[in-house]
């Protein structure tokens, strides 16, 4: 039975993957800085839980130790999302961030899986392959790309393994109410007859977040491919198509006041995620 420690268990997408990896029958100990909101998830009883506060590191400690001596890891967290322009990510995660995974190979953990973001892609536009080099434009991505080649460094000298898993666009339950499918869920609920929204003409590369925790978990518990890997459907939408899709399957009606809101000017307007090297692990279990 592998034992995995995941952090940022209690985020949007932690929950999902704690389950999936109860789900194959691994021995789990998650960590938040949220204890409250980790007592109130089902699957609390089934693991080790194990609050900590990254901004709180301690360097004379044993992480390793501290943890339990996971066999992998499956690093989630990170602070302050979304607010991906601020300057924050880079004077205070990143250098968090290295420390952490630092201590974690110092003292024998080297089987290291970390989320990533395809705003490390930068402006390029159309399918975003892992071979493309890394252009990232905003102060988020910028400090996940740096703490990539950290880690690769890591596991370098420590003879270890690195999965850096990619992620594109997610939506489910217990996602952020400022995302796109959550605020027309609250204009459906207040029985609002229009909703506002940008064009709708950007395309991007959507996955349920199920999938998406599936996937990490599936990519984290293999070790024939590795480096960085999309995390993502493969099939360009648009969000308009999105929406509508949306609408439909849920069989509810609004009006959509597109153009209402401007595109976002830190990503470009058509990208989506070629996942060859992920179908080849899905290929090989």
């Amino acid at each position: 039975m592998k034992h995995v420690l995941v952090t940022g268990a209690t985020g949007f997408i932690g929950n999902y993957v704690v389950e999936a990896l109860l789900a194959q029958g691994c021995r789990v100990t998650a960590t938040s800085a949220n204890a409250g909101k980790a007592a109130a998830f089902p699957w609390f009883s089934a693991v080790q839980y194990i609050p900590f506060q990254l901004d709180q590191f301690d360097a004379a400690v044993n992480y390793v130790e501290f943890f339990g001596r996971p066999d992998t890891i499956i690093h989630l967290a990170w602070e302050g999302l979304p607010n991906y322009r601020s300057a924050f990510h880079l004077t205070d995660n990143l250098p968090r961030h290295q420390a952490f995974l630092h201590n974690l190979a110092v003292n024998g953990l080297t089987d290291i899986t970390v989320t990533g973001t395809c705003f490390e892609y930068g402006m390029q536009e159309g399918v975003l392959k892992e071979t493309l080099p890394s252009l990232p434009d905003n102060p988020y991505a910028k400090a996940k790309d740096e703490l990539r080649k950290y880690a690769e460094g890591l596991v370098r000298e420590y003879a270890g393994s690195l999965k850096w898993v990619r992620l594109f666009y997610m939506y489910g339950k217990g996602q952020s109410p400022n995302s796109l499918l959550s605020q027309l869920e609250k204009a459906l609920a207040n029985g609002d007859t229009v909703f506002n929204m940008s064009g709708g003409e950007q395309t991007r590369d959507y996955l349920p977040v199920t999938q998406v925790a599936a996937y990490i978990v599936r990519i984290a518990l293999q070790q024939k491919v590795t480096g960085i890997i999309n995390c993502a459907s493969g099939v360009p939408i648009t969000v308009k198509q999105l929406v509508e899709h949306y609408l439909n399957n849920t069989n509810r009606q609004i009006t959509l006041n597109l153009g209402y809101y401007p595109y976002p000017d830190y990503e470009p307007m058509h990208f989506w995620g070629d996942v060859q090297k992920l179908k080849s692990i899905l290929d090989n279990e």
